[in-house]
């Protein structure tokens, strides 16, 4: 307990204002990310929906639903391609990303992260190919199981790459956001498979999307009670929005999913919802991230409160 709340508790007069949060000039303490819109939430989307899709690939080929393996495959590689272009896109030059495997460094998310998307798009693509021409079945087996195998790994690293830096909201957020990172996209994959696949084919991708959803709002909302008042840039303003519109989407579609999902149209509608709800999701993470860098308050208020919990851990 401070000063200032020990003689609160016994009710002296506190004369001294509590100390307001400020930085020289009132600029911003951490720089604000230079990262482009929409190329990087947009490579976090489109990552997190690869990754999943080849797992509900190999879940579908293994439990015999072919057209959604199928679908679930294409959706792989394409939204795999369409993220690494987002990627080089704001790097600037395509060499810029393959000066990134010249080394590896396991203490460095964004190494781990090229590795591993470096390994999974040529899986990903040979499983794609395959399951569209129908030729070499055992290679293209080989090649969705190691899709599947790395895919959890794409969908999660960048969850991992934005903890790792100094932005508060993210930072802070380092417990919730994997898995609130890997429900997204279970979400994404079911969600997109349950709106392209015949209801008849779609088991799998309904229960991806029904459990991706409910640990989704599981997820975002222990992050917001557990991050307390710098949870406020997830609340507020553009991420505020996006975040709600979100809820309100993926709430909407785990209903319709759940209520009606065998009903081609109401599929296909839940299905969209569920797609929709995650994509706006990354957004508004992306975006709480840059609104927390701006505000010198949410730097200083968890520094403060580590300081507080290291001199007094009793309190």
């Amino acid at each position: 307990m401070t000063a200032t709340r020990a003689r609160r508790a016994r009710g002296e007069q506190v004369v001294v204002p509590p100390a307001e949060v400020r930085s020289y000039y009132g600029l911003p303490i951490v720089k604000e990310t230079v990262w482009g819109v929409p190329d990087v939430p947009g490579y976090l989307f489109l990552g997190g929906l690869a990754g999943a899709s080849s797992a509900l690939a190999a879940s579908a080929d293994l439990s015999g639903y072919p057209v959604l393996a199928r679908t679930a495959k294409t959706t792989a590689v394409t939204a795999i391609g369409l993220s690494l272009v987002a990627l080089v896109k704001d790097l600037g030059r395509p060499k810029r990303f393959l000066n990134m495997l010249r080394v590896f460094k396991p203490t460095s998310p964004m190494s781990v992260g090229t590795w591993i998307v470096s390994a999974y798009t040529p899986a990903a693509g040979v499983a794609a190919a395959s399951a569209l021409t129908g030729l070499q079945p055992a290679i293209g087996r080989a090649a969705t199981i190691a899709a599947a195998i790395t895919g959890p790994g794409v969908a999660s690293y960048t969850a991992a790459l934005l903890s790792d830096t100094a932005v508060p909201a993210w930072h802070e957020a380092h417990r919730e956001l994997p898995y609130l990172f890997v429900s997204s996209a279970a979400t994404a994959a079911g969600g997109l498979a349950l709106a392209l696949v015949p209801p008849r084919e779609a088991a799998p991708a309904r229960n991806l999307a029904l459990t991706g959803a409910g640990a989704e709002l599981i997820a975002k909302g222990l992050l917001l009670r557990r991050l307390g008042p710098l949870a406020e840039p997830y609340q507020h303003g553009r991420a505020g929005r996006l975040m709600e519109v979100a809820e309100i989407l993926t709430a909407a579609g785990l209903t319709a999913a759940a209520l009606g999902g065998r009903n081609r149209l109401v599929a296909a509608a839940a299905g969209s919802a569920l797609l929709a709800s995650s994509a706006f999701t990354r957004f508004g993470i992306f975006f709480a991230g840059r609104e927390s860098a701006r505000d010198p308050r949410y730097t200083v208020a968890p520094q403060r409160e580590r300081l507080r919990r290291d001199s007094h851990p009793d309190s």
